[in-house]
């Protein structure tokens, strides 16, 4: 299958600035409202300030692919914030704005991609060619988890780009990573690759699963070649 498009995270990404511009032009810079103003009591706007800030945050942490670039920008912005002061706060969420049109602009120009094909493409092909190598002397185990946890990586990264998220909330309100097997469901689900496919990812999901978790004699040496080979496949057709 071909790359997949970018469109969704350039939507996403347009949605939570439209929020920022609402809000923007909602309320001016805080602490210059003349007497009477209803909104001369800002509590209600220190609030909001803030979900905006930690929504563009989230976002630029979401989306981010080059290795933290535009979320190190971010952050320095976030050290420098003085939750004391509304007229700072609101400053600051103008430029964290920018430097989530910034991320923007990025992937509509395809530099994102560009960087993250090559970061990708060494990473797994040095981590399969050591899985490789682990078969050639029989260590058939270690293979097994190697393959399957690039595999899992991969199936994040093809998430991230079709704008699925690889994290959840449990019930307690703990952010938690969505384990592969969801992820696979949901990237199936919305047609990244075929059932077929995700039928052969859950088994290779599950080789590795049970290498991980010492169930050594539940597989055999030919069943990881094989997937070793598929998952390298996989990788090469559908590039994240």
């Amino acid at each position: 299958m071909g790359k997949p498009d970018t469109s969704i995270v350039i939507q996403q990404i347009n949605e939570i600035l439209e929020e920022c511009d609402n809000f923007h032009n909602t309320y001016s810079c805080p602490n210059v409202y003349f007497e009477g103003d209803p909104r001369e009591d800002n509590q209600a706007e220190s609030h909001e300030i803030y979900r905006i800030i930690s929504l563009i945050e989230s976002t630029i942490k979401r989306f981010d692919e080059t290795n933290g670039v535009f979320n190190n920008r971010a952050q320095i912005i976030l050290n420098n914030i003085n939750p004391d002061n509304d007229e700072k706060l609101y400053n600051s969420s103008r430029s964290l704005k920018g430097v989530l049109t910034s991320l923007k602009e990025a992937y509509e120009k395809g530099y994102l991609i560009s960087i993250q094909d090559l970061i990708h493409s060494d990473i797994f092909s040095d981590y399969l060619e050591m899985a490789s190598e682990l078969l050639e002397k029989n260590y058939k185990d270690p293979a097994a988890v190697i393959t399957g946890s690039t595999l899992e990586t991969h199936l994040k990264s093809l998430a991230i780009k079709n704008g699925i998220n690889i994290e959840e909330t449990k019930p307690n309100g703990d952010i938690v990573p969505k384990r592969a097997d969801k992820i696979n469901n949901e990237l199936g689900g919305i047609k990244v690759y075929s059932k077929a496919e995700q039928k052969q990812i859950t088994a290779w999901l599950d080789l590795r699963n049970k290498a991980a978790h010492g169930n050594y004699n539940e597989y055999a040496i030919e069943q990881i070649d094989l997937m070793l080979m598929g998952v390298r496949d996989f990788i090469i057709r559908n590039p994240a």
